[in-house]
C-alpha cells in the first residue's frame, strides 16, 4: 500500500508499487508506472506532454499525454522535480536513482540505477545518464548527449560532448579533467583497474579501446570503445 497526499493529481493510466510516498500537491499523468518504496515530495510532476514544438499538447484527459513514463523501484524525487513524457520512446528513471529538488528530466531520457542528479539540473530530450553517474548542481546536459557509468559532472557544468565512464568532468563546456578515483573506489574497483582509468584519462585523446578489453572494466567501457 502507498501513502499518497489528498491534494495529489493522479490521472489517466497510472500504475503505483506498494510503499511509495506521495507528498503534496504531486501532479502524474499517464501512461505512468511507479514503482515500489518511491518517495515523491512536494510539487514533482511525472508526465506532462513532451516539450516538443509539433506535439498536439492534451485538451482533456482523453487525450494522449505522451509516450510514458517509467520510474523504478526505492526512486527518490525531490521537491519540485519534473519528469516529462517520451516522445519517440519511453522516459525512464531506474531502480535506486536519486534526482533532487527542482531537477528536469525531459523526453525520452533514461536516468540509470543508483544515478544522482543533483538540485536545478536539466537534461535536455534523449540524454542517457548511466548508472551510479554523480551529475552535480545546475549541471545542463544538451540533448542526445550521454555521461557514462559511474561519472562525475561539476557542478554548473554545461554538457554538450559525451563524458566517458568514470571520468571526472567539469566547465562551460565541460572537459575531461581525469578519473572519478573515489567513485571507483566506492564502487569496489581494485586499484588495478582504477590505474589503468586514471592513466587512460591522463592522455588528452583517450583511447577506450584496452580498457574494455580489461575484465573488470569491460561492462562499463564495451559501448563506448571504436
Amino acid at each position: 500500500m502507498s501513502d499518497i497526499h489528498p491534494t495529489a493529481v493522479i490521472r489517466g493510466d497510472v500504475t503505483i508499487g506498494s510503499g511509495t510516498t506521495i507528498g503534496p500537491f504531486v501532479v502524474v499523468t499517464g501512461p505512468v508506472r511507479i514503482g515500489d518504496d518511491g518517495w515523491l515530495g512536494a510539487g514533482v510532476q511525472i508526465g506532462a506532454p513532451p516539450e516538443v514544438r509539433s506535439w498536439a499538447h492534451p485538451r482533456t484527459d482523453d487525450d494522449p499525454a505522451g509516450g510514458g513514463v517509467v520510474i523504478g523501484d526505492r526512486v527518490v524525487l525531490r521537491e519540485g522535480a519534473q519528469v516529462h513524457h517520451g516522445w519517440r520512446s519511453v522516459t525512464r528513471v531506474d531502480d535506486d536513482a536519486f534526482v533532487m529538488n527542482q531537477a528536469y528530466v525531459a523526453h525520452d531520457c533514461h536516468v540509470g540505477s543508483r544515478a544522482t542528479l543533483a538540485s536545478s539540473v536539466l537534461l535536455a530530450g534523449h540524454v542517457v545518464v548511466e548508472p551510479d553517474a554523480n551529475l552535480g548542481m545546475a549541471t545542463t546536459v544538451h540533448q542526445g548527449r550521454r555521461v557514462g557509468r559511474g561519472a562525475m559532472v561539476g557542478m554548473s557544468s554545461v554538457v554538450t560532448r559525451d563524458v566517458p565512464p568514470f571520468a571526472k568532468a567539469y566547465g562551460s563546456p565541460a572537459s575531461l579533467h581525469g578519473a572519478n578515483v573515489v567513485g571507483m573506489q566506492r564502487q569496489g574497483y581494485d586499484p588495478g583497474a582504477v590505474e589503468l582509468v586514471t592513466r587512460a584519462y591522463s592522455s588528452p585523446r583517450p583511447v577506450l579501446d584496452d580498457l574494455v578489453r580489461d575484465e573488470r572494466l569491460a561492462e562499463a567501457f564495451r559501448s563506448w570503445s571504436s
